[in-house]
């Protein structure tokens, strides 16, 4: 359930380049994810804006302008991070550009119903992906503040709505077939993007052609603290014909969040845009 909207807006001067405990091509994976909020964000509330019409129940026309304004700050502060990125010397516009220009061509060539299922299918990653971050505190180990935090909201906020894409998706009557077809496809096309954007990003680092920086991005990834393999079985739980979000409970790593977020001075209150 989307709880609110939080309009934060984090300190983000002075983040040094490698702001993960200093490790480069782990920094850099988290990086090149950040490049595809903005666009990507965008997307998501034009999917579900676009399904309004069906949405009968008042509990889920509620959840779905929580889940708009939540999307909308995502937007807005990867939007910032991934200025301070440009700033660094990453290739933010080229990679940025692609992204929308991905998105662009599914919102021609695609009906809105296959778009909204799309976004079901992401928005199953990025939960997990949240759900990775808030379960394994030692992925952002030596972090600067500001980033951990960033992250760390963020992956709560996409659990906090994670059920409202595809419950619309359900009143707009879609099917087991289309969410499925479109999970498949959006797995593909969403893998080899992370790819290229991480060999994009270690090249304007010069760790391309380091095996060490290799090696240390799939330790982070599939070994230590918590490898990203304990996430295959959720994931795969999309392809029951009876999922739901919800039966992946991440209620308690929620619970812990908040607890910290309504204690750290960082949290305390929300800056104004």
């Amino acid at each position: 359930m989307a709880n609110n909207v939080r309009n934060l807006r984090f300190d983000l001067e002075s983040i040094p380049r490698h702001w993960n405990g200093g490790r480069k091509s782990v920094t850099t994976f988290l990086d090149g994810l950040s490049l595809f909020f903005p666009a990507g964000e965008r997307f998501f509330v034009t999917s579900v804006r676009a399904h309004q019409q069906c949405v009968k129940d008042e509990w889920l026309a509620s959840e779905v302008r929580m889940f708009c304004g939540q999307e909308g700050v995502h937007s807005r502060e990867h939007a910032r991070y991934n200025e301070i990125l440009k700033e660094q010397g990453y290739p933010v516009e080229k990679l940025e550009g692609r992204v929308e220009r991905l998105l662009a061509r599914v919102t021609k060539n695609t009906s809105a119903r296959r778009q909204l299922a799309v976004t079901c299918a992401l928005e199953h990653f990025t939960a997990l992906l949240g759900q990775w971050l808030l379960g394994e505190p030692g992925l952002l180990d030596g972090a600067h503040p500001s980033m951990a935090a960033l992250w760390r909201w963020h992956a709560a906020e996409e659990n906090e709505h994670k059920s409202v894409a595809f419950e619309v998706f359900l009143a707009a009557g879609g099917g087991y077939g289309e969410r499925v077809m479109a999970m498949i496809g959006a797995t593909v096309i969403f893998w080899a993007k992370v790819i290229e954007h991480q060999i994009r990003m270690m090249q304007a680092d010069g760790t391309a052609t380091s095996l060490a920086e290799w090696r240390a991005l799939a330790r982070f990834l599939f070994v230590e603290p918590g490898g990203m393999g304990a996430l295959v079985g959720h994931y795969l739980k999309y392809f029951r014909p009876g999922f739901h979000p919800s039966q992946i409970d991440s209620s308690g790593l929620l619970e812990a969040w908040k607890k910290e977020y309504q204690e750290s001075p960082m949290y305390s209150e929300p800056k104004a845009a």
